[in-house]
């Protein structure tokens, strides 16, 4: 599809620019990156689009005219999402621009985040951590620590919060999943941590720009 069609054609679930990643943050998406991985305190820029297929002609636009590196082109049965990442914010923030203007989009087009659920559970049972870690996609949650859940619709808004989390407190990413209708995020410490964290998740996603979101469709 040529990019002068894809605007019109298009429907942005959301576009987040990643300022600096943290060091969990980082290590956990790059752990389950199927492209080049970020580092610490690069920059990364995220998009997330239906229908899916264009995120390959969007991507395409960003890595002939900026010097980005890809770390995601994933196409599900509904949405598509890219990620761009450099040392350099300038270039990540034009790769942003000149993805967005093939789309014919701006960010605050995307829907705003919608929680499905925000929950915080104090002292979990031993057992119950272990059936977590079995799964997990980051560090470890341990028993007696306090546990941090977070379902959001569009998926791509759960990486501000996870990284926004990280930037707040020092707690541990047990679970950061992206991709699809829903994004979910699973955060451990003390019970103090996790508060702070949570306020910053609460801080980042109410401060998200767009259109008003109704959940999953």
């Amino acid at each position: 599809m040529p990019t002068s069609a894809l605007a019109g054609s298009l429907e942005l679930r959301g576009a987040l620019v990643i300022d600096q990643m943290q060091p969990q943050f980082a290590a956990t998406v790059a752990a389950n990156s199927d492209g080049y991985f970020p580092v610490t305190e690069e920059s990364a820029f995220w998009l997330e689009v239906r229908p899916g297929i264009v995120i390959n002609r969007l991507l395409d636009v960003a890595l002939k005219a900026c010097d980005v590196t890809p770390g995601a082109l994933i196409t599900e049965r509904s949405y598509g999402t890219l990620e761009v990442h450099s040392p350099d914010q300038g270039q990540v923030r034009e790769a942003a621009r000149k993805i967005l203007g093939a789309a014919g989009v701006e960010a605050a087009d995307g829907l705003k985040p919608h929680v499905m659920t925000d929950e915080v559970i104090r002292q979990i049972d031993d057992h119950q951590a272990m059936l977590i870690n079995r799964t997990r996609s980051g560090m470890l949650v341990l028993g007696k620590d306090t546990l941090y859940t977070l379902e959001v619709n569009p998926a791509i808004w759960v990486l501000l919060a996870a990284n926004e989390a990280e930037k707040a407190a020092p707690i541990r990413i047990v679970g950061l999943g992206n991709n699809g209708a829903v994004g979910r995020l699973r955060l451990a410490g003390t019970d103090a941590a996790v508060d702070a964290a949570v306020e910053a998740v609460h801080r980042a996603l109410d401060g998200v720009p767009g259109r008003a979101n109704r959940g999953v469709d």
